[in-house]
């Protein structure tokens, strides 16, 4: 009896070992153990756009104690346009709020040097941008770095953070061609641009008082109760006389297009008199448009 226990003993204990052996191996009736997780690569992470241009300013500042950037400014800390042949980007630019917006001579400075208001009584505040980046833009403004004979009195720029302005396009421009006699009004850039010659005969600065060439825009439109304008709008530009510190007892020498009655040739103190059909067409120009006179 002891020995048929012993021997059942030995059966039981090698049955088991052959089940734990069939479990371990896996049988053809058992499940197939389930692979390890194939590891998968985890998305890279977007790179954040590295900002074009010189870096942003976030500085605040408030209009007090910085000098208006206005048609009687005189910014001797302002650059001058140092680029006066070239085309601008077809873009305007004016302070998008009504406190107006601080005004930089260079976007590494940290501090302003003049404000642009959003309302001007003498226009000037929607200016053509020249140079663009991510949050800076560079513009021409109104206004005088110095006097006639004092220094230089051509045209201004100056830089905007775009988070201060609202841009707009204006594919708008004026060029002017002294040695050609010709006035056109240009809609588009290159070859695709609609040309509109409304003069082929007007007055400009006379050898004494030149009309100063180069790019500028339109600062302001209106009509004045001056005689020789007949009633007609002038069209006022951004840069002023370069021989005159001012004209007709006013502390500004500004260029203007304006009709008259004489009109031919290189007899003006600097404005480009026109007649009335070019006048009536320049004067429907918005504020900004570019001006390139060569």
């Amino acid at each position: 009896m002891a020995w048929i226990l012993g021997l059942s003993a030995v059966v039981i204990v090698a049955a088991a070992i052959t089940v734990m052996v069939v479990l371990s191996q896996g049988g053809d009736d058992g499940d197939e153990p389930e692979p390890d997780p194939t590891p998968t690569a985890s998305e890279a992470a977007t790179p954040t756009p590295t900002p074009e241009g010189p870096a942003a300013n976030a500085g605040q500042f408030e209009a007090d104690g910085y000098p208006i950037a206005n048609v009687f400014g005189m910014h001797p800390d302002l650059p001058v346009d140092d680029a006066q042949d070239e085309k601008t980007l077809g873009l305007s630019a004016a302070p998008a709020s009504a406190d107006g917006a601080p005004v930089f001579a260079d976007p590494e400075d940290a501090e302003p040097v003049a404000w642009l208001p959003q309302e001007e009584r003498y226009g000037g505040t929607v200016v053509p941008v020249i140079e663009q980046h991510d949050a800076w833009i560079r513009v021409l403004l109104v206004g005088r770095q110095a006097l006639p004979g004092q220094g230089d009195a051509s045209q201004l720029t100056g830089w905007l953070r775009t988070a201060d302005v609202e841009i707009d396009e204006n594919e708008m421009s004026v060029e002017v061609d002294l040695s050609a006699q010709t006035i056109e009004v240009v809609d588009g850039t290159g070859s695709e641009a609609e040309r509109e010659t409304i003069a082929t005969e007007f007055a400009w600065g006379a050898a004494a008082t030149p009309t100063p060439t180069g790019r500028s825009f339109v600062m302001l439109t209106e009509v004045t109760s001056l005689d020789y304008a007949r009633g007609h709008p002038i069209v006022y530009l951004s840069e002023q006389s370069q021989t005159l510190a001012g004209f007709d007892g006013q502390d500004v020498a500004v260029t203007a297009f304006h009709y008259h009655d004489v009109r031919s040739g290189s007899i003006s103190n600097g404005c480009l008199r026109v007649d009335e059909a070019a006048i009536t067409r320049l004067a429907e120009l918005p504020a900004g448009t570019p001006i390139y006179i060569s």
